[in-house]
C-alpha cells in the first residue's frame, strides 16, 4: 500500500514560529537588557529589592519614562525634539509664575501651561514641515529660545532664577492629588508619577498598534514620500507628534512643580539626550520608521534601575555615564540586528 506524501504547507499561511514573532518586536532587546540589569543589581546589593529600593528606582524611571515614550513616537515618525528637556522646565515655570505671581488658581495655571506647551510643539512641527529644515536644527533653536525665556522672564518677575510657593495657591490640594500624591502599598509609598508613566506608555502603545494614526506614524517615519503618495496626512501627523512630545513635557513639568513646590529656570537642560537614549535603548531607530512605546518605557526602567543600583551598591556615580555610553552603543547594534531579522521574517 502506497502512502501519499504529505501536502506541503504554504509558508505564507503557516503559523509563524515563536522566535520569529519575538524578533519582530522592537522592544525585545530592551526587555532582555532590563532583565540583565535587574538580576545584576539584585545580586550586588540587598537594598535594590527592598520595598523602599523598588519605590526609589521606579520613581527615578517614571518621569524619564513619560518623556521617553513621547520622544519615541516622534522618533518613529522620523524626527527629533531637542527642546523636550527644557520644555519640562518651561511648563513648570508658567504654572508656578501664574499661580504665585499672578494669583491664579493652580488648575487655571496648569491649563495655561498646557496651551503654551501645545503651541510650542505645534510651532516646531509647522516650522519643520514649512521650511524643510531638519528637526534637529529647528528644535535646537527652540531649545535656546526657551532657555533664554526661562531665565530672562523668571529673573524679571521674581528677581531670582527660581519660583516657589505653589503649595500656597488656590487649587493646589486637588491638583497635587492628581500629579504629586503617593500611594501606599504594603507600608511603602509609591509616587503617583509611576501610574502616569504606565498610563502614558499604555495609551501610546495602543495608538501605535491599534489605530490608523499609529500606522501613519510608522509610514511617515519609514518614507515620507511614499506615505504622502498613499494618502497619509504627512504634515498633520508630524505636527501632532511634536505636540505629543510637548504634552509629555507638560505632564512631567506639572508633576515636578506640584511635587517639589519649586522650579529652577535652568532645570531640564541636558535631559533631552537621556530621553533619546532611553528611546533608542527601547528599540527606536535614529532613522525612523521602527520602534516601540513600550520599549521606550523599558529603556527608562533600565535607566532608573542602573542609576539607583549604582547608588545602592555604594559606587561612584560617575560610573553611570560609562554605563550609559556602553548601553547606547549596544542598543544601536542590537536594534539594527533585530530590524534586519524582522525584515527577513516579514518577507
Amino acid at each position: 500500500m502506497t502512502v501519499a506524501p504529505p501536502t506541503p504547507v504554504d509558508e505564507r499561511v503557516a503559523a509563524p514560529r515563536l522566535l520569529d514573532r519575538l524578533v519582530v518586536r522592537p522592544e525585545i532587546g530592551a526587555l532582555l537588557g532590563a532583565i540583565v540589569v535587574f538580576v545584576f543589581f539584585s545580586l550586588v546589593t540587598d537594598q535594590f529589592l527592598s520595598p523602599g529600593g523598588v519605590s526609589t528606582w521606579l520613581d527615578d524611571a517614571s518621569t524619564l519614562g513619560i518623556m521617553a515614550v513621547g520622544v519615541s513616537l516622534l522618533m518613529i515618525g522620523g524626527e527629533f525634539d531637542l527642546s523636550a528637556g527644557v520644555m519640562t522646565a518651561s511648563t513648570a515655570l508658567v504654572t508656578a509664575i501664574l499661580a504665585t505671581e499672578a494669583g491664579w488658581n493652580v488648575w487655571v495655571a496648569l491649563g495655561a501651561s498646557l496651551v503654551f506647551a501645545l503651541l510650542v510643539g505645534g510651532f516646531n512641527g509647522w516650522l519643520v514641515m514649512r521650511t524643510g529644515l531638519p528637526s534637529f536644527i529647528v528644535t535646537l533653536g527652540t531649545f535656546l529660545a526657551l532657555q533664554g525665556l526661562n531665565l530672562g522672564v523668571t529673573r524679571l518677575l521674581t528677581g531670582t532664577v527660581q519660583v516657589s510657593g505653589v503649595r500656597a495657591a488656590d487649587g493646589y490640594e486637588s491638583a497635587g492629588m492628581l500629579f504629586a500624591s503617593t500611594i501606599e502599598i504594603g507600608g511603602t509609598e509609591f509616587q503617583v508619577s509611576i501610574l502616569w508613566w504606565i498610563l502614558v506608555a499604555a495609551v501610546a502603545a495602543l495608538v501605535l498598534v491599534r489605530t490608523p494614526f499609529g500606522n501613519w506614524i510608522f509610514a511617515v517615519g519609514g518614507s515620507a514620500v511614499s506615505a504622502r503618495a498613499v494618502g497619509v496626512p504627512l504634515v498633520r501627523t508630524k505636527i501632532l507628534l511634536f505636540m505629543t512630545t510637548a504634552f509629555a513635557g507638560w505632564i512631567v513639568g506639572s508633576i515636578n512643580i506640584l511635587r517639589f513646590d519649586s522650579v529652577q529656570a535652568n532645570q531640564g537642560i541636558g535631559q533631552e539626550l537621556q530621553f533619546i537614549i532611553a528611546a533608542v535603548v527601547g528599540g527606536c531607530l535614529l532613522t525612523g520608521g521602527f520602534g516601540s512605546a513600550i520599549g521606550a518605557a523599558i529603556g527608562a526602567l533600565i535607566f532608573g534601575m542602573a542609576r539607583q543600583g549604582i547608588v545602592f551598591a555604594g559606587w561612584d556615580n560617575d560610573w553611570f555615564m560609562l554605563f550609559l555610553g556602553v548601553m547606547l552603543l549596544a542598543a544601536v547594534l542590537v536594534n539594527n540586528t533585530f530590524r534586519r531579522r524582522a525584515e527577513r521574517v516579514r518577507r
